[in-house]
This record gives C-alpha cells, sequence and structure tokens, in this order.
C-alpha cells in the first residue's frame, strides 16, 4: 500500500463518492476502489459500508483520514523545505498534441519551485516515446495509454481522462452522427494509434455506411480539413485554441463516447526518484490548471 491511498480517502470523503474522487484524482473509479481495498486490508477493518446501491463511508473512515491529513500536510511541508537538494534534469516525452497545454505550464512552474531542475523535452508518437522510456533514452512520457499490453518495467500514472468528440463542419445541420456520416465523409485518425483505434472501434458500433478513405496523424490538420467542409471526425481536442482557429460544430458522443487516458510513462525502478515526483506534480497542477479552464469555456 502507498501512502497515496490516505490522500485518496480524503478525497472519497469530500466528493461523497468513489466517482467523484476519481475525478478529482485523475483515476478511474476502479483504481480509487482497488485503493480503499488496499488501505482497508492494511488497517484490518472495513472503512466502507457496501451494503447498499452506493458505498457509505463509516466512522472509521473519518477518523483515518482526520489523523493522517495533519500528518500528510506536516510531511509534505518537511518534502518541500529540501527543494534546493532537487536538481538535475529530466528528459521528458510529450505526444504533440498535448505539447502546448503541458510543457510552457509544467516548466513554468517547475523554474519556481525547483530552479536546479532543468527539463529537457521531446516529441513522438505515443509507441515511439514508450519505447524510448523502456531504453532509458527518457525519464518520463505523458502518453495516450495502450487498453492493454505494455512492459512490466513500466508504471503508468494516470493524468487526464479527455473524451473524444465528433468535429463536423461549421454549416452541418445534420442532428445525429448516423445522419452526418451519411452526408459527410469520414476523415479517420491513424489507426496505429490509440485515439485511431478508439474512434473507429464507436465508429464501427455506431454507424453501418462509411464514406471515405482519408486518414491522418495529426488534429490539427483534420480539423482544418472538417473546418473547410471536406469530411468529419472523431478526435481528442486538447488546445481548444484550434477550434478558434479553425472552426467547427463539436458534437459530444454521450455515454458511450470513447475515452481516452493519458498517463505519465515511467521505468519502475525510478519510482523513489524526487526528481520524477518533482516533475509529475508540477504536471499534474498544469494539467488540472487546464482542465479548469477548459470547463469555464464549457469545452
Amino acid at each position: 500500500m502507498k501512502i497515496d491511498a490516505f490522500s485518496t480517502l480524503d478525497a472519497v470523503l469530500r466528493g461523497g463518492t468513489l466517482a467523484a474522487a476519481a475525478h478529482e484524482m485523475n483515476l478511474t473509479p476502479s483504481a480509487i476502489s482497488m485503493q480503499m481495498k488496499q488501505l482497508e486490508a492494511y488497517l484490518g477493518q472495513p472503512l466502507f459500508d457496501r451494503s447498499g446501491l452506493q458505498v457509505k463511508p463509516m466512522k472509521l473512515a473519518h477518523e483515518v483520514s482526520s489523523v493522517m491529513r495533519d500528518a500528510l500536510q506536516q510531511l509534505e511541508s518537511l518534502r518541500k523545505r529540501a527543494t534546493v537538494s532537487i536538481e538535475g534534469s529530466v528528459r521528458l516525452g510529450v505526444i504533440e498534441s498535448m505539447q502546448p497545454i503541458v510543457l510552457p505550464a509544467t516548466m513554468r512552474l517547475l523554474r519556481e519551485r525547483y530552479p536546479r531542475l532543468e527539463l529537457r523535452p521531446a516529441r513522438g508518437r505515443s509507441a515511439s516515446l514508450i519505447a524510448a522510456v523502456k531504453a532509458g533514452d527518457l525519464d518520463a512520457a505523458l502518453v495516450a495509454q495502450p487498453e492493454s499490453g505494455g512492459s512490466a518495467r513500466l508504471r503508468w500514472q494516470p493524468m487526464l481522462r479527455r473524451e473524444l468528440v465528433l468535429v463536423a463542419p461549421p454549416t452541418a445541420t445534420e442532428s445525429s452522427v448516423a445522419a452526418l456520416f451519411k452526408q459527410y465523409d469520414w476523415i479517420r485518425y491513424d489507426r496505429s494509434t490509440v485515439t485511431g483505434t478508439l474512434a473507429a472501434r464507436f465508429v464501427s458500433t455506431q454507424v453501418r455506411e462509411k464514406r471515405g478513405t482519408l486518414e491522418f496523424d495529426s488534429t490539427p490538420a483534420i480539423v482544418a480539413m472538417v473546418s473547410g467542409g471536406l469530411g468529419i471526425s472523431v478526435v481528442q481536442i486538447a488546445d481548444p485554441g484550434l477550434v478558434a482557429t479553425y472552426p467547427v460544430r463539436i458534437v459530444r458522443l454521450g455515454r458511450g463516447a470513447p475515452m481516452l487516458q493519458l498517463s505519465l510513462v515511467t521505468r519502475k525502478t525510478d519510482d523513489d526518484s524526487r526528481t520524477l515526483v518533482a516533475m509529475r506534480e508540477a504536471m499534474h497542477t498544469a494539467l488540472m490548471t487546464a482542465q479548469r479552464q477548459r470547463s469555464d469555456r464549457g469545452m
């Protein structure tokens, strides 16, 4: 069990549900549930009443959270007191679509908090960045996490979940996904990527008639073509500024919308690296700030 489980318990109690805690902590509900079960196993007592339709925290859960809250805050203060000891460099890969969102804010925070820590960014596709981390050419990478597979030597830290949306020409008036696919060609996202696989799977289960053979591995290129009336696509819009430059109609895909898990991948042998912990915390702050800004814009 990791000490992070106590912070997760605090989030569950604040939000009232495992789902609310999952949203706050950028984890899946199943990951939240697993942490709570690990915490119960550590304490040897149940923390939640699971007899009803909803999981309800018991008195012990509040007692544990109250005891640990001050301790965790004091521990964090002690850790930050040793800021000057965090120095060196981190070789960080970031998929291209997330670089404008992640890198400026992360680098600014690191310079403020840890001026002796240098971030060396690199870009690439998820598969190549994951391979570079495994080979030791990168220390960490923010990538689209594959749904299965991967190496036992790697550690995956969920950072953000993004919903794929359908983008259509700004003049499109069709009211349903099926009608849009009947009217417009489908511009695919590269099927060798996680995003492309998720999009293709969704489309195949929702639409029988699909037109078009165009396929790209660049979201800006796809959105520009859609804005020009050349087709529709299912993509992740990471940068809100993209749709300001290339206006499109954004159609939410409902409860069955494909979800892209963006995770920070590192080597398990680096779990205790203070430089990586510092970088991950700065990145998490940057992503949460960007997420709040998107929510304020209704994105």
